[in-house]
């Protein structure tokens, strides 16, 4: 139990969590920008500074902004459970000898089920708040007018029930293969490399961070866009497919998707969101393993005087 509750794994959890702030927030616009274009259906696919262009000219200069707080508060609870349930889990089944590539797939699987279940209804009020306000093209959108992150809870739960707040649950479960996948070929690619040379440079974990994520981010975004439509629920869906979630429901969505827009559709924003999540990856990536090696660092030094 000690390994659970350690400083370990708690320094792994806040360099995690501020590694990811950091990098959500330089990119944050690009972000904006993915969602309009998964949610909006009659936005046309530009490029991605294009569809910015237009945000800003028709919203304001800090539109691309918008929902920044609810984001990043919900990143930091998300990546923190990420984080500490991952290393927690690899310490208490490691126990000290070398981790495998499966046995990271696994624990990073469990991770990500615990930080869905958890954090799940921090990102549908997200989603919501991001898109308060926004002019869209598609008319059968219902606008929202939350007044806060804890408003929007309060409306969410008297309007639509509580269950409302885990919309999109069936989605997130699946992608939690995307950060599996990603963790997987990030420590497998880390693990090929040192094999080669003694240590990595910032360079080296940059490019490392950014392969595993853009493999993984492009195998699992017709999800993710179904997903946004799901935590948005403002769509007037069709009255039937009111049980938002189900495993039918999802393989409307893409149907839908598809029969409109082709197979493309399913890709649609996607540049917006490689670009993005790779630049975000790694960034966050290389804050994460500077963080936590500063820390270890100046630990080792306090512990060695200790003797």
């Amino acid at each position: 139990m000690a390994s659970v509750l350690s400083y370990e794994s708690l320094v792994h959890a806040v360099a995690g969590a501020v590694g990811s702030v950091t990098a959500m927030t330089v990119f944050f616009p690009l972000d904006t920008a993915r969602l309009r274009l998964q949610v909006d259906e009659k936005r046309k696919s530009k490029t991605t500074h294009m569809v910015l262009l237009e945000i800003i000219k028709e919203e304001g200069l800090l539109a691309p902004y918008r929902g920044w707080f609810p984001v990043i508060s919900s990143l930091c609870c998300s990546n923190f459970v990420y984080f500490y349930t991952f290393n927690s889990l690899k310490a208490l089944w490691v126990k000290g000898q070398r981790s495998t590539t499966g046995k990271d797939l696994v624990v990073g699987f469990v991770a990500g089920v615990v930080n869905v279940l958890l954090t799940t209804p921090l990102w549908v009020v997200n989603t919501r708040l991001k898109l308060q306000g926004a002019k869209f093209r598609n008319e059968d959108i219902v606008p929202t007018n939350y007044k806060g992150i804890i408003d929007a809870f309060h409306q969410i739960i008297r309007d639509e029930g509580i269950s409302a707040l885990w919309n999109g649950t069936f989605p997130s479960l699946l992608l939690v293969f995307n950060p599996a996948v990603q963790f997987m070929f990030y420590e497998g690619l880390k693990r090929q490399l040192l094999k080669k040379r003694m240590k990595l440079s910032s360079l080296d974990v940059f490019i490392i961070g950014a392969v595993a994520k853009a493999i993984a981010t492009t195998l699992t975004y017709p999800l993710q866009t179904v997903q946004s439509i799901l935590r948005f629920g403002r769509h007037r869906l069709n009255p039937e497919n009111r049980t938002l979630g189900s495993l039918r429901n999802i393989l409307y969505l893409l149907h839908q998707r598809v029969r409109r827009f082709g197979i493309m559709g399913l890709y649609k924003g996607l540049e917006a969101k490689l670009l993005q999540t790779v630049l975000t990856a790694a960034l966050m990536f290389l804050v994460y393993e500077k963080l936590t090696a500063a820390t270890f660092t100046v630990m080792g030094l306090k512990r060695a005087h200790k003797h």
